[in-house]
């Protein structure tokens, strides 16, 4: 329903009046979706390598807890 409701219908199923389920359009779109390659492409090998080497920043969180002696 998320698939319609974002309307996204016309990538799983280009003939919208069929009257697929809900179900059949929300297992296409996940089969669409793990089927494409997750890895980036690169022009270069020199482009590869500035991306590999690239500094990945995150957020940190340090909570100290103190226990009363």
């Amino acid at each position: 329903m998320n698939v319609q409701v974002a309307g996204l219908r016309k990538q799983v199923d280009p003939h919208q009046r069929r009257g697929i389920s809900y179900l059949k359009i929300g297992l296409r779109y996940l089969q669409g979706v793990l089927s494409k390659s997750p890895e980036p492409c690169f022009a270069s090998k020199k482009a590869k390598e500035e991306y590999d080497y690239a500094f990945e920043f995150s957020l940190i969180r340090i909570i100290n807890c103190y226990v009363p002696c």
